[in-house]
């Protein structure tokens, strides 16, 4: 039991970790189009994403459900596993973050999970109604970001067609405050349940709870240690977000902030683990791509684009080698 217990808290640490990195690499999501604009200065702009990404994790519990039953089987799940995959998670993430690359941190988890079960138990161990709900959902959003993105720039350019374009950039810089802050509050409703369902599934394990629900304590510390990463800000991956895929204008960032909040609330309703990078990676495409199709660094979105899909094999392969090695050498798991 002491050693249960001992592990529980390593488990809370490490999810505590990876939801501090979250908010380093994610908050860029919430707030780059917001600085890259001068909407609102630096600081200002990651004080509201801390505020608003942790009242957004109150919102809905459906992905931390996803998350901590729906990728592998409850049955084969322990608590060196949990450890195993939260290890490789935010190695990667950390890694990403590191170089200024937005990546998925939801996928990062995803990977985790799969690559220390199948480690442990086999590929079979994975539940493959809940990995393609996250594979379709991973190829449909960014899309969903761009098209919704897109056609909002459209109209937003169509109604503010007879306005002096000083007028309209003070009204959509005034504006996008209000989307920065929606963008903030989804990202905190979809992203900071990863950590949640890994400590709850944690508690179950532990015999601490008898049925999977996320405690208010669970929800809470996973909010404020995502909205503490998030004060910290990851400030090349806001550069690379902001100003280097495409030169942004307020009405753009309004655009982008604005559909992207959207995609990513439906999908959280839906307990879709999505990744907010990706989203909003896309959105800025879209309003970037009404202005030329060239305004977009393409080269730049390739790099980034095959980081996400390199994600989910990569966390997964070092939470694997994770395993083994304990595993090996002391006999753990």
């Amino acid at each position: 039991m002491p050693e249960t217990f001992l592990l529980l808290g390593v488990v809370i640490v490490l999810a505590s970790a990876y939801n501090f990195i979250n908010g380093v690499n994610d908050c860029a999501n919430a707030i780059a189009t917001t600085v890259s604009t001068r909407a609102l200065k630096p600081y200002q702009a990651v004080l509201m994403a801390a505020v608003f990404n942790t009242l957004g994790a109150f919102l809905t519990t459906a992905v931390a459900r996803t998350i901590g039953k729906g990728i592998v089987d409850p049955a084969d799940i322990n608590l060196w596993i949990l450890i195993f995959a939260l290890v490789g998670a935010t190695i990667w993430s950390g890694g990403c973050s590191r170089l200024g690359i937005p990546i998925s941190i939801t996928h990062a988890m995803v990977g985790g999970l799969m690559g220390a079960a199948a480690a442990a138990f086999g590929f079979g161990t994975w539940q493959w109604a809940g990995i393609r709900k996250i594979l379709i959902a991973m190829v449909l959003s960014p899309i969903a970001g761009f098209i919704v993105a897109y056609f909002f720039m459209v109209a937003v350019l169509w109604l503010s067609r007879r306005v002096a374009p000083r007028k309209a950039n003070k009204f959509f810089r005034v504006s996008q405050i209000l989307s920065a802050a929606g963008m903030a509050f989804s990202h905190g409703a979809n992203d900071t349940q990863n950590g949640m369902g890994v400590i709850t599934a944690g508690l179950v394990i532990a015999g601490l709870q008898s049925d999977f629900h996320v405690p208010l304590w669970v929800i809470l510390s996973s909010a404020l240690f995502m909205g503490l990463g998030t004060q910290i800000g990851g400030w090349r991956i806001i550069r690379t977000m902001g100003s280097r895929m495409v030169r942004l204008h307020p009405s753009h960032g309004f655009s982008a902030e604005t559909s992207s909040a959207v995609v990513i609330f439906v999908n959280s309703w839906l307990g879709a683990p999505i990744s907010t990078t990706q989203v909003i990676a896309t959105a800025i495409m879209g309003v970037g791509a009404t202005v030329n199709i060239n305004a977009v660094r393409w080269a730049l979105a390739r790099r980034i684009v095959v980081t996400w899909f390199l994600t989910i094999p990569g966390a997964a392969a070092i939470s694997a080698g994770f395993y083994y090695a304990f595993h090996y050498l002391f006999g753990v798991a």
